[in-house]
């Protein structure tokens, strides 16, 4: 019984989008692993960018200072 999660910043994705990837996530591990997809579980978890860091700063700091 499979269950993927998928993290991702909170910044602008779509249902359709969020859609494609339960699909070809589960897609992938009925492919490689032989899964079932009926029993294959997609998680996704969006996280505000403030609570998302990377080299030592939040990711809305750091678009901040990109705009």
């Amino acid at each position: 019984m499979p269950y993927i999660l998928i993290q991702i910043t909170k910044e602008n994705v779509s249902t359709q989008q969020k859609q494609q990837l339960i699909k070809e996530a589960t897609d992938l591990v009925v492919r490689i692993l032989d899964k079932d997809p009926a029993t294959t579980f997609v998680v996704i978890d969006e996280v505000e960018t403030d609570n998302w860091g990377v080299a030592g700063e939040s990711v809305s700091a750091i678009r901040q200072r990109q705009s």
